[in-house]
């Protein structure tokens, strides 16, 4: 990770090549919720920045094709979910009442796109009934898809292992397993040597 800098302007935030956080994998609500990414130095690298990366998030976890043409309202959409859901993982971790306007949004998106397969009318064969999948609506499936993921997760058996990362700014969440509280060995790396900082320091 390092700055890039061009002419003329503020040095940017290359985007972190960081491994996937447990249970990421399993989880799509999860890398949704950990593609805003906290950075030592009060940085945040936003990887739903433009329309464009969001385009390629989605791309990326079989969402949306290549040429969905993403635009800023899709993209703020997405980010706007993410914050939502955000707020319903840390009420979880935490154990606090959650936010209703969270949980509505949450609803919300999976009312984007119908779950039950509607009745349908064939001039020929007569009535029958499938599931939409509308192409002209790539970005409502995939606000659906995330937000029953995370609607699973929050209700499922992983939830008690839901965790926020341990290590100071990492705003990551994982599903711990054993002790393991962080997302990825550099967190553990930067937990396990301010611990040793502060004994140091406190000791007399």
């Amino acid at each position: 990770m390092r700055n890039v800098e061009e002419p003329g302007k503020e040095p940017a935030i290359e985007q972190p090549r960081l491994p996937p956080a447990q249970g990421e994998e399993a989880h799509l609500s999860l890398a949704l919720v950990n593609s805003a990414i906290a950075l030592p130095g009060g940085h945040l690298v936003d990887l739903l920045g433009t329309p464009a990366e969001a385009n390629r998030w989605l791309t990326e976890r079989g969402l949306a094709p290549v040429d969905a043409g993403m635009r800023e309202m899709c993209a703020t959409q997405l980010r706007s979910l993410r914050e939502q859901i955000r707020s319903l993982f840390a009420s979880r971790a935490e154990a606090v009442p959650a936010l209703p306007a969270a949980v509505r949004a949450v609803n919300d998106a999976m009312a984007r796109v119908p779950t039950t397969p509607l009745l349908h009318w064939d001039d020929k064969t007569g009535p029958y009934r499938a599931a939409p999948h509308p192409t002209t609506a790539i970005v409502d499936h995939a606000l659906a898809v995330l937000a029953a993921d995370a609607a699973d997760l929050l209700t499922g058996p992983d939830a008690d292992r839901l965790t926020a990362c341990g290590s100071v700014p990492c705003n990551r969440y994982l599903l711990r397993y054993g002790r393991r509280h962080w997302c990825s060995v550099r967190c553990g790396d930067r937990a396990r040597a301010a611990r040793a900082y502060a004994r140091r320091t406190t000791s007399p």
